[in-house]
């Protein structure tokens, strides 16, 4: 009985270590290549709402179209973010996660973390920002993790052209990236 509960407790284990593994994003970067953040980024020109334009896929964003996020100052001097997508289409039923972020590099406030439940955190790198902060490129930096934001929902094909130059040049997998679909203009 005694070897029965160590061979189940090591076959647990062993399962626990085998889903975990097969849940985790695959890795879309390069780490031979530096990876460097925007040099200084103004959290109050970053608030407000930034429409998905791509992203490595990944479990969280299952089936999600029409996939906004939305940043504010909150008065204990943390960030809200709201996450929103839309199920399985861009006219398909909303959800919204709800989360906090904080600043973890004051001296760019390029490198944040993001919290949607309880005392875990993530990596929230500004690896670049268009100088009128209409385009952000978004990471961490093992290269589970990407997203392409703009402030309108469609870029033009040389502003996406420009921006995976950019992520190909901080060692990201471009042909990784998923394009999100964003709803018709005037349906948002």
């Amino acid at each position: 009985m005694k070897g029965t509960l160590g061979a189940m407790r090591v076959f647990s284990i062993l399962v626990f270590f085998l889903v975990g593994a097969c849940s985790t994003p695959p890795i879309n970067r390069d780490a031979r290549i530096p990876l460097t953040t925007e040099r200084s980024v103004d959290l109050g020109r970053y608030q407000g709402l930034w429409y998905e334009i791509a992203r490595f896929p990944n479990s969280f964003e299952e089936n999600c179209e029409g996939v906004t996020a939305e940043y504010a100052k909150r008065d204990d001097g943390l960030i809200s973010v709201t996450n929103t997508c839309r199920n399985g289409a861009v006219d398909g039923k909303v959800k919204v996660a709800n989360g906090k972020a904080r600043v973890v590099d004051e001296a760019t406030n390029a490198k944040l973390e993001v919290s949607f439940f309880g005392p875990f955190w993530g990596d929230y790198w500004i690896l670049w920002l268009a100088d009128d902060y209409s385009l952000s490129l978004v990471g961490e930096p093992q290269g589970r993790y990407l997203w392409m934001l703009s402030r309108t929902p469609e870029i033009s094909d040389e502003v996406r052209t420009d921006a995976i130059a950019r992520l190909k040049a901080l060692g990201y997998n471009a042909d990784a990236l998923y394009f999100t679909k964003q709803p018709p203009a005037g349906n948002l």
